[in-house]
């Protein structure tokens, strides 16, 4: 595929299983990226949702429900989002135990299958897809 960049075209001795199975780790990475964004947005929510609770215990207070403020401030306030974590904890785990080692075992493939390379498989869709002439089908910028 002459029209590819040296960037996304497939190194010599990559055979299509190895550009295949690549894309997919790749493919699947990116589905973890977009979990992993999901997980960012739970820890912030819960974070955001947990400092709400100060004002409820104020305004409890202020009108004198001292009973229903203390409850409040002892049961939630600050509760563990699952046993024994707060959602920061959760993201550090899942960074460390899964996202990180995902990260390096994809990047290890790629360096090993197809040269470092990162969207061969995409590049290479591209290029059939594309209408070759075209001013809105380009190989590259």
């Amino acid at each position: 595929m002459a029209d590819l960049d040296t960037a996304h075209a497939r190194p010599d001795g990559a055979s299509d299983a190895d550009v295949a199975a690549t894309g997919k780790l790749s493919e699947m990475l990116e589905r973890i990226e977009r979990a992993r964004g999901a997980l960012y947005e739970f820890h912030q929510l819960m974070g955001g949702a947990d400092a709400m609770l100060d004002d409820v215990v104020d305004s409890l207070r202020e009108a004198g429900r001292t009973e229903w403020a203390d409850r409040i401030g002892t049961e939630l306030v600050g509760r563990n989002a699952i046993e024994g974590r707060w959602s920061f904890q959760i993201v550090e785990e899942f960074d460390d135990g899964y996202y990180g080692p995902l990260k390096d075992t994809e990047r290890a493939l790629r360096e090993d299958l197809v040269g470092g390379r990162r969207h061969v498989f995409e590049a290479e869709m591209k290029e059939r897809r594309r209408t070759h002439g075209h001013p809105a089908h380009a190989a590259t910028p």
